[in-house]
C-alpha cells in the first residue's frame, strides 16, 4: 500500500489528526533545505482543512493528501510565475482544470513547485528561484523541468506532486531523483490552465514514491475537459484496481538498441538486471532496433521551439507580469521586456522557433519535422503490433553535477533522447526506480505503451516495483508524521 492510501487511511480512522499532521508538514517544508517549493498556501490549506473535517471521507478519493503543484499551473488568485521574471506578481484568475480535479477529490495543495523557466530544460539550473537540489546529493541536479516536483517527492515533503511532461519533464526528474513520474497519453488530462510550452507535446502528469499512489492520482486526473480542444472523450476507467492480479507472464517486452548500447555503464547495467528479473517472471524479452531516436531529438528541436515562440509572444509587458519601463515607445518597451525578462535559455529556444517558422525556411525546417513526426509516430505503431510495452532507461546517465552541462545545451538535450519520441507520438510513458549507480545515485527505467493504454502501462510497472524493491530516500513513516 502506497503512501496515499495510508495517510487517507490514518485521517479516515482519527487515527492521525489532519490539523496537527498538517502544522508539522508546512513547518517541515518551510525549513526544508533544496529549493524545491517557491510559495506556499498557509491560508488555502486551514480553508480545506476546515472543510475536509465536516465531510464524509468517503466522498474524496484523496481525503487530506497534501499534494505539490508546479509553477505552471493555475490556481485561482495565486501567483503563477513559471519560475521566469516575466511574470513577476501575476495571479491568475482561474484553477487549471487539472488541480481542480485533484481538490475535487480532497487533494491540499501546500504550495508551488520550483521549475526551469517556462519548463524549458533538463536539470532546473533555468529557473529565476535558482537551482533544485536533489535529495539524494545536493551537488546534483534533480533533473528538469519538473524538478521541483519530483524533488519534493523524494525528500518526503509531500507524498504527490503534479508536473507537465512536453518532451522528457516528468520522466527524466522521475529518474533523477528515484520517484515514479507518469506521462499519461495525449488528451487524456486536460491541459486548461496549463501556461502553454509547446502545445501539440505539453501534458500534464503526477508524481509519487509508488506506482498504486500515481494511479490513483491519475484516477483522478483524467476526464473529458470541453475548455481543452485537445481534450479526448474515453470511457471511465479505475487505474488503482487489480494490482493484486498483476502479472509479467506472456508481457512482450521490446528494448531499443540504440539505448543500450550508449550512456553510463551503471544505467544499462541496472536496466539489464531488472529485465532479466523480469524474464525470470514470465516476461518476454526482445532488443530491437528503434531507428530513429536522433532524427526525433532533431525534430523535437524544431516543432517544440517553433511552438513555443508562438506560445511566448503573448508575454510581451503590455497586459499583466513583468514590463521594463526604461523604453520610451510601445515597441521599444515590448522588446526591451522580452530581453530582460526571459532568461537565456528562453529566448534560445524562442530565437530557434521563430527561425524555423519564417518566410522561406518553414517547409525546410518546421514541415519536414512534422512529416517526420509522423514517421516516428509510425514506427511506435508498428511495434506495439509485436511488442506490449517497450523498455529502456530513462536517461543515458543518472543525475549529473549542476553546472556541468550550463554552457552545453546540446549535452543537456542529449540527456532527453528517450524522452522525447514518445512526447511525439503522444504516447503514454511512466519512469520507475530500478536502481542506483556506483555512487549511490538512482537509475530510471521508462516504460512506454500504447495510446490510452495506462492501465497496461502501471499494472507492468507495479510488478516491475515489486521486482526491484527500491527503498526509498525518506522512509514512509517520516511522510505519514509517525
Amino acid at each position: 500500500m502506497g503512501r496515499i492510501q495510508r495517510l487517507r487511511t490514518l485521517f479516515y480512522t482519527k487515527q492521525l489528526s489532519m490539523r496537527d499532521y498538517y502544522t508539522a508538514l508546512l513547518a517541515r517544508i518551510q525549513s526544508a533545505p533544496g529549493n524545491a517549493f517557491i510559495s506556499f498556501f498557509d491560508d488555502e490549506v486551514a480553508t480545506a482543512i476546515d472543510y475536509l473535517s465536516q465531510q464524509d471521507p468517503n466522498r474524496f478519493t484523496g481525503f487530506g493528501i497534501p499534494l505539490g503543484i508546479k509553477d505552471n499551473m493555475c490556481l485561482a488568485n495565486q501567483p503563477v510565475t513559471c519560475a521566469s521574471k516575466l511574470l513577476a506578481g501575476y495571479r491568475s484568475p482561474y484553477t487549471a482544470t487539472a488541480v481542480q480535479y485533484m481538490i475535487d477529490q480532497g487533494f491540499v495543495p501546500v504550495g508551488r513547485l520550483n521549475m526551469d523557466e517556462f519548463a524549458m530544460g533538463s536539470a532546473n539550473e533555468y529557473s529565476v528561484y535558482g537551482p533544485v537540489d536533489n535529495p539524494w546529493n545536493p551537488d546534483a541536479v534533480s533533473g528538469g523541468s519538473s524538478g521541483g516536483s519530483a524533488a519534493a517527492v523524494a525528500a518526503g515533503l509531500v507524498p504527490a506532486a503534479l508536473g507537465s511532461d512536453t518532451g522528457g519533464s516528468i520522466r527524466q526528474p522521475a529518474a533523477f531523483c528515484g520517484v515514479v513520474g507518469l506521462k499519461p497519453t495525449y488528451g487524456r488530462v486536460s491541459r486548461y490552465g496549463l501556461v502553454a510550452f509547446a502545445s501539440s507535446l505539453d501534458q500534464i502528469g503526477p508524481f509519487a514514491q509508488y506506482v498504486d499512489d500515481v494511479a490513483i492520482m491519475l484516477d483522478t486526473l483524467c476526464g473529458f475537459d470541453p475548455q481543452d480542444a485537445t481534450s479526448v472523450k474515453r470511457p471511465d476507467e479505475c487505474f488503482s484496481d487489480g494490482f493484486e492480479w498483476a502479472s509479467l507472464h506472456g508481457i512482450r517486452v521490446g528494448v531499443p538498441n540504440e539505448l543500450m548500447t550508449s550512456g553510463q555503464a551503471d544505467v544499462n547495467a541496472a536496466i539489464r538486471r531488472t529485465l532479466s528479473q523480469m524474464e525470470s517472471h514470465g516476461a518476454i524479452i526482445d532488443y530491437v532496433d528503434f531507428k530513429y531516436f536522433d532524427e526525433a531529438l532533431a525534430t523535437y528541436y524544431i516543432i517544440a521551439p517553433a511552438e513555443a515562440s508562438s506560445n511566448l509572444s503573448r508575454f510581451d509587458g503590455v497586459r499583466y507580469g513583468y514590463r521594463d519601463t526604461s523604453a520610451t515607445t510601445l515597441k521599444d518597451m515590448m522588446a526591451a521586456t522580452r530581453s530582460t525578462g526571459f532568461g537565456d535559455e528562453v529566448k534560445r529556444r524562442i530565437i530557434l522557433g521563430t527561425y524555423v517558422l519564417s518566410s522561406g525556411y518553414y517547409d525546410a525546417f518546421y514541415g519536414k519535422a512534422q512529416r517526420v513526426r509522423g514517421i516516428v509516430t509510425k514506427r511506435y505503431a508498428d511495434l506495439f503490433k509485436q511488442y506490449d510495452i517497450i523498455c529502456s532507461p530513462t536517461a543515458p546517465t543518472t543525475a549529473f553535477k549542476k553546472g556541468e552541462h550550463t554552457n552545453d545545451p546540446l549535452a543537456m538535450y542529449l540527456s532527453d533522447i528517450a524522452t522525447i519520441p514518445v512526447n511525439l507520438a503522444g504516447l503514454p510513458a511512466i519512469s520507475l526506480p530500478c536502481g542506483r549507480d556506483s555512487a549511490g545515485m538512482p537509475v530510471g527505467m521508462q516504460l512506454v505503451a500504447p495510446w490510452f493504454q495506462e492501465k497496461l502501462l502501471l499494472n507492468t510497472a507495479y510488478c516491475v516495483e515489486q521486482l526491484v524493491g527500491f527503498t526509498p530516500l525518506v522512509s514512509d513513516d517520516v511522510v505519514l508524521g509517525q
